[in-house]
């Protein structure tokens, strides 16, 4: 299927329906394709966020704020229903809190809405090879080694640019956008997403004006069967 060039270029989107008025935004290391099945009958967008799919990386290291002013202007008009998974979540959320006359119905699903606050050190090994980069005693092929021995799957996949910009979203916190919107927020949970608990679906829930909660009971982190039923539901 031939793509849509959105914003010069920027962005590259597949098109269902006439007239989108649904916004599909994707997942870490994910592309549009995740939200395909939930968008059948639905007049939407499913987006390729910068860095992913067909769509170029941003020149910088960005967080889920510069992708939300980047897509804003998609949305002109109002009316939009913004529908993210996992970081395309967060990105929904600074949407629908930035330009809340823009944006009418907000669906999530698996996202890292609020940071879980560690007190754990990295091992002293790590911490120790640390400061030897930094001091010039150890090459940087060595600490990268070290890097990836530590970092998640996502972590170790991604270089350049959209490394730090991983980097920039793992340590972010939603919890001032959530209480700003103003829109109703439908949330898709899996009850055995472990990347996105469900306890913390509950309690970002609760910091909404207007938020509902459905639960698939065999759905993990992915979009499966059992979440796509919900969220064509909700679309």
């Amino acid at each position: 299927m031939a793509l849509t060039a959105l914003l010069n270029g920027a962005v590259l989107a597949e098109k269902t329906g006439d007239n989108p008025q649904v916004l599909a935004l994707h997942g870490w290391g994910r592309t549009r394709a995740d939200w395909l099945p939930a968008l059948a009958g639905v007049a939407a967008l499913a987006v390729d966020l910068p860095g992913f799919g067909a769509s170029p990386e941003p020149t910088t290291a960005w967080g889920a704020q510069d992708y939300a002013e980047l897509l804003a202007p998609v949305l002109s008009g109002g009316g939009w229903t913004v529908a993210g998974h996992s970081f395309g979540g967060r990105v929904a959320v600074h949407l629908a809190a930035g330009w809340p006359s823009l944006v009418s119905k907000v669906v999530l699903t698996g996202v890292p809405l609020l940071r879980t606050t560690s007190t754990s050190k990295a091992p002293l090994a790590f911490r120790l090879a640390k400061k030897a980069h930094q001091l010039g005693l150890l090459s940087e092929e060595k600490m990268e080694r070290q890097r990836r021995a530590r970092g998640s799957t996502d972590y170790r996949n991604a270089t350049g640019v959209m490394r730090d910009t991983l980097v920039r979203l793992i340590n972010e916190d939603y919890r001032e956008q959530l209480v700003r919107i103003e829109a109703p927020v439908e949330l898709v949970w899996g009850a055995l997403d472990t990347a996105a608990p469900l306890a913390m679906a509950r309690e970002a829930c609760g910091l909404l004006a207007h938020g509902t909660l459905s639960v698939s009971e065999t759905s993990g982190h992915l979009l499966d069967e059992g979440l796509y039923k919900l969220l064509a539901r909700a679309l």
